[in-house]
């Protein structure tokens, strides 16, 4: 009988998310990565800029922005299992419930369930009140190679 899988520390998971974080993608949109108790993705936007904005015309956060959000949460639950190893989302599915209007946001994902190289998770945008406003699901392929620098998907 073989050993279960171990999972990465919290210390790995804070790396990867620091050095995600710091990439030019997530600092052009003034996101933040983070893993909490090695749980769950929490993906932060502590300030919408002006260039957020746009959903029908309104002050209400711009749907691509939401989208944006959406992928890089889902996209990032598979380093909960193993943050060494590539993935990429196959599928998202997005249902927006009401618009996103106030000063910060945070999108929050979690696996449902996974195999060795696909991965089902959900995940939900919250409003600085904490109203659900938007929720996902997606489909993430896991690659059996690794990161190119390492330890992360970002590459500065």
């Amino acid at each position: 009988m073989s050993a279960p899988p171990t999972r990465p520390t919290q210390e790995q998971l804070d790396r990867y998310a620091e050095q995600f974080t710091q990439s030019q993608t997530l600092r052009h949109l003034g996101v933040r990565l983070s893993f909490p108790e090695g749980r769950k993705v929490l993906i932060s936007l502590p300030e919408v800029r002006p260039e957020h904005l746009g959903g029908l015309g309104t002050t209400a956060v711009n749907g691509a922005v939401l989208s944006a959000m959406f992928d890089l949460a889902i996209g990032c639950t598979p380093a909960l299992l193993d943050p060494t190893r590539r993935c990429a989302t196959l599928q998202l599915s997005l249902s927006f419930q009401r618009p996103l209007v106030g000063s910060s946001l945070e999108a929050e994902a979690e696996i449902d369930s996974h195999g060795k190289s696909t991965l089902f998770a959900s995940a939900r945008i919250r409003d600085a009140q904490g109203n659900i406003c938007a929720r996902a699901q997606g489909v993430v392929r896991i690659s059996t190679l690794p990161w190119a620098s390492g330890e992360s998907p970002a590459i500065n």
